[in-house]
């Protein structure tokens, strides 16, 4: 299984980035986790340039149609989710790369919850599948963890393998039948 990760968060020290690298060592070895690395380098939206877009969101919707399935990590700023986010969301709007797309929704602080309503909001009027099994809340912020922390911690870890697990059986079972 391939499983694309987009982090919401351009910041160094990003607890959303930390959680997405440690549930990529937290997963089993059939699946695949690659980060979509180039946040900071696509354009603002402009839908004048939906008929030929740039290179970086080219390579965006490609990432996201190739991959078996999404998952998001974001902060929240002033209530809703981050601009960098809600820019990459706007680039894919024209497409129907999310369209079906099984996506799981990881939210790195339980005060978070407008963000994690707004995202959700988002990707479902994209006709995105969440997963909501395997879409979780974890307490990283406050709680002065790293990425390896995350995966020692015994109870952030299990929640992850957890929801890991839950996307396993989501994408395996209706193949199945």
């Amino acid at each position: 299984m391939n499983i694309l990760t987009i982090c919401g968060s351009l910041r160094a020290a990003s607890l959303n980035a930390m959680l997405l690298r440690a549930i990529r060592r937290l997963a089993p070895p059939d699946m695949v986790i690659q980060e979509f690395a180039n946040m900071a380098g696509l354009p603002l939206f402009n839908p004048d340039l939906d008929a030929c877009p740039p290179a970086s969101v080219i390579d965006l919707k490609q990432q996201i149609a190739s991959a078996d399935v999404v998952l998001i990590a974001s902060p929240e700023y002033a209530h809703g989710i981050t601009g960098v986010l809600k820019n990459a969301l706007d680039w894919t709007v024209s497409s129907d790369v999310f369209v079906n797309k099984p996506v799981v929704v990881l939210n790195a602080s339980p005060r978070a919850t407008h963000a994690d309503a707004a995202l959700r909001e988002i990707l479902t009027v994209m006709s995105a599948q969440i997963i909501e099994a395997a879409s979780v809340t974890v307490a990283v912020i406050g709680g002065g963890l790293d990425e390896d922390g995350i995966v020692a911690h015994p109870v952030i870890a299990a929640r992850l393998q957890a929801a890991l697990a839950a996307t396993h059986d989501y994408y395996r079972l209706p193949q199945l039948g």
